[in-house]
């Protein structure tokens, strides 16, 4: 089908985007993501470290994405899963929560540095592949409401926001930014041991009454910037389970591979 004409006020608030977009660029130039270098443009990564990212994918456990050092059999879990399966019915990564990945995530979430989102967006996209293309909808991993008064803005809606907004309508899905919200304020996760990070996210998130419409029946993807343990992504999706979510998979742009310390 023929579209239609364009409105003129179209091209001007186009050309006046540009225009902004270029003073900007001018007064603060962009800068890669993982150092001072310039770049031509928002969300770059000079080749060498571009070359030093560890991106994630097959073989990986079916369940929870972890990958593995050998290939086996379509659909293998990995042992852990196993011996206790995860409540949430997939998970991914796009990379390995390394020096590299632990720059980009620190840089988001603790400086409110947005300009790699598109490009993150786009890591997790591929990493997820048709099941995101297969999902109803996204939800964040929530901030308790004073930690998010605190920061202001949560960096798992963040991603969920730009992964909703990225280019190629099968990857389109709407945002349920209060499709879970964290009911107990607890201490930080970072530092905790795999035991005290299920310990003090258990019982810390419920899908709120006015969300449940939106959740039961539905394919859910969870989003959040890193998976260490799977604790707060386990205690989401029991969550996510009780409202009636049909299934529920989760995506994050880092996870840890092997077990290290790491602060985030």
């Amino acid at each position: 089908m023929a579209s239609g004409p364009v409105h003129p006020a179209y091209g001007a608030v186009s050309a006046l985007r540009k225009l902004a977009s270029a003073a900007i660029d001018l007064v603060w130039p962009p800068r890669s993501l993982l150092s001072d270098v310039l770049v031509d443009a928002p969300g770059r990564i000079e080749p060498a470290l571009w070359a030093e990212l560890r991106f994630l994918g097959p073989p990986w456990c079916a369940r929870c994405g972890f990958p593995f050092e050998t290939p086996l059999a379509p659909g293998a879990w990995c042992a852990a899963c196993l011996a206790a399966p995860p409540p949430f019915d997939w998970a991914c990564a796009a990379l390995a929560y390394d020096d590299h990945a632990r720059r980009l995530v620190l840089e988001m979430k603790r400086q409110g540095r947005r300009d790699g989102l598109p490009t993150f967006a786009a890591w997790m996209r591929a990493a997820a592949g048709p099941a995101l293309a297969a999902a109803d909808v996204l939800v964040p991993v929530p901030l308790h409401w004073t930690r998010l008064a605190r920061r202001g803005f949560n960096q798992a809606a963040w991603l969920a926001q730009a992964l909703a907004k990225a280019p190629g309508s099968a990857a389109q899905r709407p945002v349920l930014l209060e499709g879970l919200v964290r009911h107990r304020m607890r201490r930080s996760q970072a530092g905790l041991s795999a035991t005290g990070r299920r310990r003090n996210a258990a019982g810390a998130y419920a899908a709120p009454e006015r969300a449940r419409a939106a959740l039961e029946g539905r394919r859910v993807v969870l989003i959040d910037d890193v998976y260490t343990t799977g604790a707060t992504l386990a205690a989401c999706a029991r969550a996510l389970r009780r409202a009636g979510a049909a299934e529920i998979g989760a995506l994050t742009l880092a996870r840890v591979v092997r077990p290290v310390a790491v602060a985030i």
